[in-house]
């Protein structure tokens, strides 16, 4: 009788599972558990990363605001060192990437143009594409031009054309060509005013062009 129960017990196959699984736990579990616990350290590590840097955002962005604040109120020399203080402390977050571009913006307004076009370089070198990048190009391009870095200015202009709307890519051009005016390169100056008149014509800068054209035409060579 006692033969007929053990023998039944080993062909029950919920027994067998039993003893596989007992098996593998003793052969697996433990690294099975450091396994889980790896995971666990990861996840937890993860959470409190993402914490700190949702804490920095928030704080870096408070201040950007402030500085904000008193660039659109004309103080960019107060604007200027709250911005480089994002810049420094939070050089990785949104907001200390945005910094550069205030202090780039409020080293123009300061007439501080070399170092405005340091500002906006180190923006675009974190943030390459984008329309606001764009829009940081449009003003590296004017930061150049005001500090008389003709060549390097009519690059940057000519590069943006096409990016906004049609009367900013006439101004574009039109700069381009004030640019080469300026290097003593009437060749290239002409072929940016024909642009203008023959992909732009219709706006405000296609009379401008023609003024311009003239005055390179009449201009002794």
């Amino acid at each position: 009788m006692t033969l007929e129960r053990e023998s039944a017990r080993l062909e029950d196959p919920g027994a067998q599972l039993l003893d596989s699984i007992s098996s593998r736990w003793a052969r697996y579990g433990r690294t099975l558990l450091i396994g889980l616990g790896v995971v666990a350290v990861i996840a937890i590590g993860t959470f409190f990363t993402l914490r700190a840097r949702a804490a920095d955002e928030a704080a870096a962005a408070g201040k950007l605001a402030e500085a904000n604040l008193f660039f659109w109120q004309g103080a960019y020399d107060r604007s200027l060192p709250m911005a480089r203080q994002v810049a420094e402390q939070w050089p990785n977050s949104a907001s200390g990437i945005d910094a550069l571009r205030l202090a780039g913006d409020d080293q123009f307004w300061l007439g501080k143009f070399k170092e405005s076009a340091a500002e906006y370089r180190l923006y675009l070198a974190g943030k390459k594409s984008g329309l606001i990048a764009d829009a940081v190009r449009r003003s590296l391009a004017y930061a150049l031009e005001s500090d008389l870095q003709y060549k390097d200015a009519a690059l940057v202009y000519e590069g943006l054309v096409g990016k906004f709307d049609r009367e900013s890519s006439a101004e574009f051009l039109y700069a381009a060509a004030r640019c080469y005016r300026q290097l003593n390169q009437p060749k290239e100056a002409e072929q940016a005013l024909k642009r203008v008149l023959d992909e732009y014509g219709e706006t405000s800068y296609g009379n401008r062009a023609r003024v311009l054209r003239a005055e390179l035409a009449a201009a002794p060579r």
